[in-house]
């Protein structure tokens, strides 16, 4: 195995709840990894997400850290130091100084930001707008059930079907989006406790605020997500995620099932692809 230093790096683009379950299984499994991100990341699932970073410095999930830097010598040593190296540069033109191995797309924006073979001698899309033997040597399935984490050679995903997974019988109505555009509140309960991810809520709860305009629950369950206080947000930007199983209340700070099966599916692509190419990446 090589040393850290010498490993080539594998860059992963964003670093949302989904792509930092791919960021954590690669980290774990060894390969020398960093991550890019917006100047102003949504997630709503904030304690499951590397990419609060770009926020407070540093970010944590499952043990592993990731920190903030401005360049690849900041990024070098950071990686050096055990830690994921995240950088702000929403089109990955870092790219270029950085000469990864290999580019994995888990922006999840639904569409093709800018990831083609050019970037790397490896690239992987997760989920739909990308199509392997095109624009990337292999997709990863990102929608639930029987295919969830198919590592696709030719072809693309499922499309995307605006019809958020089913949980407990619950779709659309376990998301909630901004009912008006503004600046994210958080609010306390009739406890005087803070309403915040983890809480259980009851449908029609006020839950936040944006401004003036209150949100409100839209089922019983767990706030699995909510968007950072402060946020500026617009009318119908996702805001908030209710997971209608109350034990789930334990797992808000954990990757989730479907995070950590699109990461290993992520691994399993970069081994048969590195394999296939002859490029040593561990």
């Amino acid at each position: 195995m090589l040393k850290r230093e010498a490993r080539p790096w594998v860059l992963v683009r964003g670093a949302g709840d989904l792509a930092t379950g791919v960021i954590v299984r690669l980290y774990r499994c060894g390969f020398r990894v960093i991550a890019t991100e917006c100047a102003d990341p949504s997630a709503i699932r904030r304690r499951a997400a590397l990419c609060e970073a770009v926020w407070q410095g540093t970010s944590q999930v499952e043990g592993v850290r990731c920190r903030r830097v401005c360049d690849a010598a900041q990024a070098a040593a950071v990686s050096r130091a055990g830690e994921v190296p995240l950088i702000v540069d929403e089109r990955a033109a870092c790219i270029g100084t950085l000469r990864p191995a290999a580019v994995v797309d888990a922006i999840l924006a639904k569409r093709n930001l800018g990831t083609d073979r050019s970037l790397a001698q490896i690239t992987i899309g997760v989920g739909p707008g990308f199509t392997a033997g095109v624009e990337v040597d292999a997709v990863v399935e990102t929608m639930r059930g029987h295919h969830l984490g198919r590592v696709i050679r030719q072809g693309a995903a499922i499309p995307d079907t605006g019809v958020p997974g089913a949980i407990a019988g619950y779709t659309v109505e376990r998301v909630i989006h901004a009912p008006a555009a503004g600046r994210m509140c958080f609010v306390k309960d009739e406890t005087g406790a803070a309403v915040d991810i983890g809480a259980i809520v009851r449908a029609g709860q006020t839950i936040a605020r944006i401004g003036e305009t209150p949100v409100s629950a839209t089922i019983n369950g767990v706030l699995r997500g909510l968007i950072r206080e402060g946020y500026p947000v617009s009318a119908g930007l996702k805001i908030a995620d209710i997971d209608p199983r109350p034990e789930q209340a334990a797992y808000c700070d954990t990757i989730s099932d479907k995070a950590r099966a699109i990461g290993g599916s992520v691994v399993e692509a970069l081994l048969e692809l590195s394999r296939e190419k002859g490029i040593e990446l561990l």
